[in-house]
């Protein structure tokens, strides 16, 4: 079996930033769990479906194919065959993936998509349940978590580098609805696994928390070293 390093946590943590780099130091696969929710969130908006209609929802995404391709720095993700990389990156599209995320059939059908990228070789993956669900054989599980203030000021940030107007106020509101979802949902709930390293990135910059994981990586007894670069 391919060595598995799952990173979960809430939003904003520093999940998707940490586990590029760390795929990227490593030549690990890299896999964003949550950009596949949003291509599906994308879809369902694109078809004009109500959320809680899981019939129409489970129409609007029957045959969707999702792929994942790129390098960990320019990761890029594929609906249908269109690239929707740059489409899924706002807050509607992440309010919708939030609520999809809470319906058991979708995210069965997610498990199984990202289950089979595991045949690719060893992997880096993040989201909510990867460590809980997807892969609880992981090798190395990690679960990065930050004050919800602190959160929110760097999606705040994320959002003006990409023109996307949105108060601080409104940007900590979102937080905490999809903090109080994902933790509360009955399937498959943002959970700490079992065995799984718990970081604080609220005092931490990027540089740090990428040494952080690697240390917690570097310091399994499994690990491989594939294509490893300097530390």
């Amino acid at each position: 079996m391919s060595f598995v390093v799952t990173i979960d946590g809430p939003a904003a943590a520093g999940k998707s930033t940490t586990a590029r780099a760390v795929a990227a130091r490593l030549g690990f696969l890299y896999i964003d769990t949550g950009a596949l929710y949003r291509a599906l969130a994308l879809k369902v908006l694109e078809e004009g479906v109500v959320a809680d209609d899981l019939e129409a929802v489970e129409t609007a995404l029957h045959g969707t194919e999702l792929d994942l391709s790129g390098s960990p720095d320019t990761p890029h993700v594929r609906m249908d065959g269109r690239d929707v990389t740059d489409a899924i990156r706002t807050p509607e599209v992440s309010e919708m993936a939030s609520r999809l995320a809470a319906q058991r059939g979708v995210r069965a059908r997610l498990v199984d998509i990202q289950r089979d990228l595991r045949a690719r070789g060893p992997l880096v993956g993040e989201g909510r349940d990867l460590g809980t669900v997807v892969f609880p054989d992981a090798d190395v599980k990690v679960y990065l978590e930050a004050e919800a203030g602190i959160r929110a000021r760097r999606r705040y940030r994320e959002l003006q580098e990409r023109g996307i107007a949105m108060s601080l106020e409104d940007v900590l509101a979102e937080i905490d609805r999809r903090d109080r979802r994902d933790r509360e949902r009955p399937d498959s709930p943002l959970a700490v696994a079992p065995g799984a390293t718990v970081i604080d990135t609220s005092g931490m910059d990027v540089d740090g928390q990428v040494r952080a994981v690697l240390d917690v990586i570097q310091a399994h007894s499994s690990f491989p070293g594939v294509g490893r670069g300097p530390a």
